[in-house]
């Protein structure tokens, strides 16, 4: 497991968060189609956080795309490098996201992140920003539509609808389950929408959420427990930007603290 500490110069404002999402926004790739299901690597990233002490652990599990095996996984731990602001939790997790992925014994392939890309307020969500800053193909597969709507998709799996800011397609609700809850899929960087969610039914071939998802969270939790156990007063450092406190808000239904967990 890595220790991360927070990048000098990172964000510690909204105002400065927001001006770096403006920035890297520009860069986002949306003309390449990305790898076809079923080969390759496909890599999930989740974290889980202990707010009361101030931590964050983040894993990344490399699967065989095609019989989705386990490949080769790595975990980070680190300080929170950022308040809980609705629309900026990227900024709460790329460093410890990027140090487990970096600590890998191999390719990651595409990323699957737990949250969003493109369905973003400032269409910029997670899934973006980490494509941009590693060039890496990603996409979002998320729990809840956020601020976004969506009619319900057909009960068959593998039925899809639009997912809408106003009348933009930002994304999709795609049905992985008959009579299940949609999940809603998004571009991150370097895929096109289709093949977004013809990644995510090939990730999903008996739950709702992906094979990726599901073995990411059970990591990072687990690295959290123990992180938590071993730490000793001043381990990650010093302060982090923007101070404490969290907030409620649309995302956090995609993000837990410590102990809380998701539905399948």
């Amino acid at each position: 497991m890595r220790t991360v500490s927070i990048p000098a110069g990172w964000p510690a404002t909204e105002e400065q968060a927001r001006a770096v999402q403006d920035e890297l926004r520009t860069k986002v790739v949306l003309d390449e189609p990305g790898p076809p299901p079923g080969t390759g690597h496909v890599t999930g990233v989740d974290v889980a956080y202990d707010d009361e002490r101030d931590v964050v652990a983040a894993a990344a599990v490399v699967l065989d795309a095609a019989t989705l095996e386990v490949v080769a996984e790595a975990t980070a731990v680190g300080r929170i490098s950022f308040p809980y602001v609705p629309g900026l939790l990227a900024f709460r997790e790329i460093p410890t996201v990027m140090a487990a992925l970096d600590a890998l014994k191999c390719p990651p392939g595409l990323v699957v992140c737990d949250g969003y890309g493109l369905a973003h307020p400032r269409r910029f969500g997670l899934a973006s920003h980490l494509g941009v800053l590693t060039g890496l193909p990603t996409i979002g597969v998320a729990k809840n539509p956020f601020t976004f709507t969506y009619d319900d998709p057909d009960t068959p799996r593998g039925s899809a609808s639009p997912l809408l800011a106003g009348t933009e397609e930002v994304g999709r609700a795609l049905r992985t389950r008959e009579s299940v809850k949609p999940v809603f899929v998004s571009v991150g960087h370097r895929v096109t929408l289709d093949n977004a969610c013809a990644h995510t039914l090939a990730l999903t071939p008996q739950y709702r959420l992906p094979e990726t998802t599901r073995r990411a969270d059970s990591l990072c939790r687990r690295a959290l427990k123990e992180a938590t156990e071993e730490l000793r007063p001043g381990d990650l450092g010093g302060p982090r930007p923007g101070g404490g406190g969290a907030g409620a808000g649309p995302e956090a239904g995609d993000r837990r603290r410590a102990g809380t967990g998701g539905g399948p």
